[in-house]
């Protein structure tokens, strides 16, 4: 069964920052498919799942101890959503293996598990403009539209891969330049 985990901070406080662009992706991706995120008792993540296709989870520790759910939650292939600043806010990019390119709860996976070998799919948030720090940025409210859309285009890229397209075809549709034709 494929394990989707989509990244995030738990709390209302971080509810529409941009660091929780992986947390709004899977519950798009439920909402598709009529599932409800739910949580167990003393269980640090909100879950669905799909038949035996998927299980959807959204860790509830804070971003870098994201590995902590990997206690308790197992699938393969193993796919990750989450926010990537060299992105431009609304692009998508969809990669299997490679480092966590800064990124701390893909650092906590890649750690936890001992290797990068899972499918991710980014979602551009952009760089910080002129004094922000990078912290208030992924920790800033979003303000673009834009990354709506890439929350969006990332949803869909992972109901095909719910659905059965292959890795290579999905990244052939959706990893492409900013202001392309959308995929129907």
């Amino acid at each position: 069964m494929m394990l989707v985990l989509g990244l995030g901070n738990p709390g209302a406080k971080y509810e529409h920052t941009r660091h929780n662009v992986g947390f709004l992706a899977l519950e798009s991706c439920a909402a598709f498919f009529q599932l409800r995120l739910k949580k167990r008792c003393f269980r640090p993540y909100r879950y669905a799942t799909l038949d035996r296709r998927a299980r959807l989870v959204q860790p509830l520790t804070y971003m870098n101890k994201s590995a902590q759910v990997l206690t308790w939650v197992h699938g393969d292939p193993m796919v990750v959503l989450c926010d990537q600043m060299d992105l431009e806010p609304g692009m998508i990019r969809i990669r299997r293996g490679g480092s966590s390119a800064g990124q701390k709860g893909l650092a906590s996976l890649i750690e936890r598990r001992g290797d990068g070998d899972f499918i991710r799919i980014y979602i551009g948030i952009g760089r910080p403009q002129g004094t922000d720090g990078v912290i208030d940025h992924v920790l800033g409210t979003i303000a673009e539209s834009a990354i709506y859309e890439g929350v969006a285009q990332a949803s869909e890229a992972l109901v095909r891969l719910i659905d059965g397209a292959s890795f290579e075809e999905v990244a052939r549709v959706y990893n492409r330049r900013a202001g392309a034709q959308r995929p129907r």
